[in-house]
């Protein structure tokens, strides 16, 4: 069995094909499995992972402007 690493050493030396092969494999997965599974479309899989993730960017980038607005107003 490979671990994470090799698989993820081993991806770049893949063709397109093999890569799209991968990931409908790694979607049927999520699919089977229906573990944090928000939306799943055509497109392919939202996790409960890729929610948090986007909202804590999204979160980052308002206290970001936040922070600028804040600076703005006392200088």
């Amino acid at each position: 069995m490979s671990t994470v690493g090799d698989i993820q050493a081993a991806l770049p030396h893949f063709s397109n094909e093999e890569l799209r092969a991968v990931e409908q494999a790694v979607r049927q997965l999520y699919r089977h499995r229906n573990a944090g599974l928000l939306f799943d479309d055509v497109y392919g899989v939202w996790t409960e992972a890729d929610q948090t993730s986007a909202a804590a960017e999204a979160f980052a980038l308002f206290d970001r402007e936040e922070a600028g607005h804040d600076q703005s107003k006392s200088g």
